[in-house]
């Protein structure tokens, strides 16, 4: 990119100066701010930068780059993406339903399934993303022929590069061919999602036909698939109009059991396997978690509109916040632009939840209660997430089926740093804007860190319940603000507000992080030996 753009010799991206008038149009400052004067250019993405869905946020920071049409120009193209999105959504939620009641296993067969799932998640692809659904279907033509022509020991390294390097070409073109995303549509989403889809499938191949059973982990040894899908079964899975806009990534077994029939007995028979008292009666209807969903969507975009108007991203480069806010104050604006973020993932993958289960899919067997549950695809824990006390436990339940890819393909199979690489992979696969490795290498840091102070303070506090309640409220506060501070880059992608907000805060995480890892031992000094902890990374984390 030529020198107008900042970019030139490695450079940060420079933020224009005369965008004030712009900014104070959009969005109002921060509350207790002075009018607002914001250093950045003001844009709408078409996609979410925490994750792989085209809802986009009010307003994220972007560099200053040229563009032949100005922002007024783009604002009703970002918008009708938006709209799309949402449309395509509600009608797959309608489809589901009828797919449900009218296609149902005991009334058709399950070619006829595979067909109307394909068909219909074409056809919202092309709908959403015009011309630029082709990407979709070359990468999917592309590994079907890897799967068809590839020896299975070599079948998931091929397909793993290909996807990989296909999708990592098309977010470069993001940002050097189309200008930071500014794209009236934006592809990258699903091509996220099905790249997902295509590895998942690949390694499970590979488990089944590849590799000795006594080799494989009880879980790579359930999903390993012994016989390589055909044609139909192969698209039915990535383009499925249930998951081939916004998610999430689920498995090949259980899709097709889903798709058979078999799905909700195959989940029953691992119950009465594990444990007696089932209650009998209907088959499990969905339609009371699918309420359930659609209701916490509506809660969540509810609150999204609302707290990103309150708590605009632009707060956290405001010559307010820079230079004259008090450090307390900082903490407390950075923790709320961050939560004001939250709310439309919440909505996003809620819905595509209730998409899937409205269709049949995601039936997960019967909780301690007797109570059956329909969390199989789940992408988060809203609970869990908002009352984490470590960054394990925040991670864990923030992009679930992406952090359960990341093991699947990467953590588990892993020679050398299964962290660090993980993180890596996730960092990739989200795409290559900085922010992204401002994040994932200050997640690094962090979940060390934290790995430490856990296992050489916790069992200190664990004689009284009082203290137990101490330790559980300082290490939520600790966790909340620690995930604000790492998530931060995520949303502000280029180089110069990331340096600029971490300068105003003292790159006070990162010193705590490097302090703690240079003065407490990794491992604790007398205690009984644990099982090893399982990073469950993700990606998307809010810092994936």
């Amino acid at each position: 990119m030529g020198p107008e753009t900042g970019l030139a010799g490695g450079e940060g991206p420079r933020w224009d100066e005369d965008a004030s008038a712009l900014g104070k149009e959009l969005l109002p400052g921060c509350p207790a701010c002075p009018p607002l004067e914001p250093k950045a250019r003001v844009m709408n993405l078409p996609q979410g930068v925490f994750s792989a869905f085209p809802l986009q946020s009010s307003a994220y920071l972007l560099p200053s780059l040229p563009h032949p049409y100005s922002n007024e120009e783009l604002r009703p193209a970002a918008g009708l993406a938006q709209v799309n999105f949402v449309a395509c959504q509600l009608f797959a939620l309608l489809a589901a339903f009828w797919f449900r009641i009218y296609l149902s296993p005991s009334k058709t067969s399950s070619v006829v399934r595979h067909a109307f799932a394909t068909i219909f998640g074409i056809y919202f692809v092309i709908f959403c993303f015009g011309w630029y659904s082709i990407h979709l279907f070359v990468l999917v033509l592309m590994c079907y022929g890897i799967m068809v022509t590839a020896s299975v020991s070599n079948v998931h390294r091929y397909s793993f590069f290909v996807a990989m390097g296909y999708l990592t070409i098309c977010h470069i073109s993001r940002i050097y061919i189309f200008n930071y995303g500014i794209l009236t549509t934006d592809f990258s989403g699903p091509l996220m999602i099905v790249t997902q889809k295509i590895t998942t499938l690949a390694f499970q191949v590979h488990d089944g036909l590849g590799r000795r059973a006594e080799d494989l982990s009880a879980e790579q040894h359930r999903l390993a698939v012994k016989a390589k899908p055909s044609f139909l079964e192969y698209v039915s899975y990535l383009l499925n109009f249930m998951s081939v806009i916004a998610g999430p990534c689920n498995h090949f077994k259980d899709y097709v059991a889903f798709i058979e029939g078999r799905h909700i007995h195959m989940k029953l028979l691992e119950v009465n396997w594990k444990q007696k008292g089932v209650p009998g009666g209907p088959e499990p209807s969905p339609t009371g978690a699918v309420i359930r969903k659609l209701c916490l969507t509506l809660v969540s975009l509810l609150l999204f509109l609302t707290l990103t108007k309150a708590f605009p991203v632009t707060c956290l480069v405001d010559d307010w916040f820079v230079h004259r806010a008090h450090f307390l104050t900082r903490l407390y604006y950075l923790f709320m632009v961050m939560q004001a973020s939250k709310p439309k993932y919440y909505f996003a993958w809620t819905l595509a939840d209730a998409v899937n289960n409205a269709a049949g899919f995601g039936f997960s067997g019967v909780d301690e209660n007797g109570n059956f549950c329909w969390d199989l695809l789940s992408n988060l824990n809203i609970w869990k997430i908002e009352t984490a006390t470590s960054f394990k436990m925040y991670l864990e339940n923030w992009n679930i089926q992406t952090a359960a890819w990341l093991k699947c393909v990467c953590y588990e199979r892993a020679s050398w740093n299964p962290t660090v690489l993980t993180f890596i992979l996730s960092a990739l696969w989200h795409g290559v804007y900085p922010g992204y490795y401002f994040t994932f290498l200050t997640g690094i840091l962090v979940t060390s860190a934290a790995r430490a102070v856990r296992n050489n303070c916790r069992h200190y506090f664990l004689s009284s319940k009082a203290l137990k309640a101490a330790y559980d409220v300082a290490t939520w506060v600790a966790t909340q603000l620690a995930m604000s501070y790492t998530g931060a880059p995520f949303v502000m992608l280029a180089v110069e507000p990331v340096v600029t907000l971490y300068t105003s805060m003292y790159f006070y995480l990162h010193i705590i992080s490097l302090l703690i890892i240079l003065f407490l031992p990794m491992k604790p000094q007398a205690r009984t030996q644990r099982r090893p902890e399982t990073l469950n990374s993700v990606s998307k984390t809010k810092t994936d």
